[in-house]
């Protein structure tokens, strides 16, 4: 099992860093190489007042008068060490400009996955343990309904009911904790419907189990069993869904931040298009690519080590195996 599992994560790690190599190749082709040359186009562009001697300088600065090839591995080199080049509006390092934005944005991040959780699974247990007259079946539509609700709706939602309506916080202050608190719940909302869905969808097979009835018959609580027999399978596959999630996440908070008026990697993305800083651009999108790539293979290397009934097949993601599924449903019934 050992020596299948580092195989399995050796392969993936390995495609992992091909699959982030070619995103900045894409990107680095879509920004550069394309008819038309975007950076020159914003140079010679007689609104930024650049002279033709600045723009040489420039040209020359970000190695635009060099052949195609080297300038991708150029940039391709820098970017592996981290050096992500200079604003063409600020002249400023793009790493810094990040650096300067990135904890706000991780915050707000953070606290929409934590909402998101909660969410589902308070959602979740409800269609289970729930009585039908307190609305256990209305709790199945809640996902849906999240997701057919844009976060920017419920974000302004929010605003007018909790911001003007009962002033639990001012919008000047978009950085105060309730202000990150509601905002983390417009990104989280929707972000928790497709977990809940997986998480329902899997609690409803658990509990037709064998080991869920010998619980039951056993006098085992709802509550209990829930936390320490249908929980835990029940939310491994949600493991995979929550890394899908990640790509929502940030794009979510770009719109977020817009709503609420906070400063982060979305207000730098708008300034940047706004004023066609293409520089920071590529490496947002870079940066983005090389994130989602990287949670989604901590998941593929974590659910193995979490779920002893899959099975490792080649560098694909793990399946579990029939038999392994009924021997843990078994060893489950055995200890309920």
């Amino acid at each position: 099992m050992r020596t299948a599992y580092l195989t399995y994560a050796a392969k993936r790690i390995a495609q992992a860093v091909v699959v982030i190599l070619l995103a900045y190749v894409f990107t680095f082709v879509v920004v550069s190489i394309l008819p038309g040359d975007p950076i020159t186009n914003v140079l010679h562009d007689p609104q930024n007042g650049f002279t033709e001697d600045e723009i040489r300088e420039i040209i020359a600065a970000q190695g635009l008068d060099r052949p195609i090839a080297v300038q991708l591995w150029t940039s391709l080199s820098h970017f592996l060490t981290g050096d992500l080049g200079l604003s063409m509006r600020s002249s400023r390092p793009v790493t810094t400009l990040i650096a300067e934005v990135l904890p706000s944005t991780l915050t707000l991040a953070s606290a929409g996955f934590v909402v998101a959780l909660l969410l589902a699974a308070t959602i979740a247990y409800g269609t289970q343990f729930l009585p039908r007259r307190f609305g256990q079946g209305a709790l199945r539509g809640f996902p849906s309904l999240f997701l057919s609700v844009p976060n920017f709706v419920i974000g302004l939602v929010l605003i007018h009911v909790f911001g003007f309506q009962l002033g639990l916080f001012r919008v000047i202050e978009p950085d105060s904790f309730w202000a990150t608190l509601f905002a983390a719940m417009a990104l989280g909302i929707p972000v928790s419907a497709q977990i809940a869905e997986v998480l329902i969808a899997n609690l409803d097979h658990e509990s037709r189990q064998e080991y869920a009835a010998v619980a039951r018959g056993r006098g085992l609580g709802q509550a209990r069993l829930f936390a320490r027999h249908l929980l835990k399978p029940s939310a491994l596959p949600v493991v995979t869904v929550i890394a899908l999630t990640i790509g929502e996440l940030l794009g979510g908070s770009l719109i977020t931040e817009t709503v609420f008026g906070r400063t982060g990697i979305g207000s730098l993305v708008q300034r940047s298009v706004t004023t066609q800083d293409l520089p920071v651009l590529q490496a947002v999108v870079s940066l983005a690519a090389v994130v989602f790539v990287l949670v989604n293979l901590l998941a593929d290397l974590v659910y193995p080590l979490l779920d002893p009934r899959v099975k490792l097949v080649g560098a694909g993601r793990p399946r579990p195996t029939g038999a392994d599924e009924s021997a843990a449903d078994s060893s489950r019934a055995m200890t309920a």
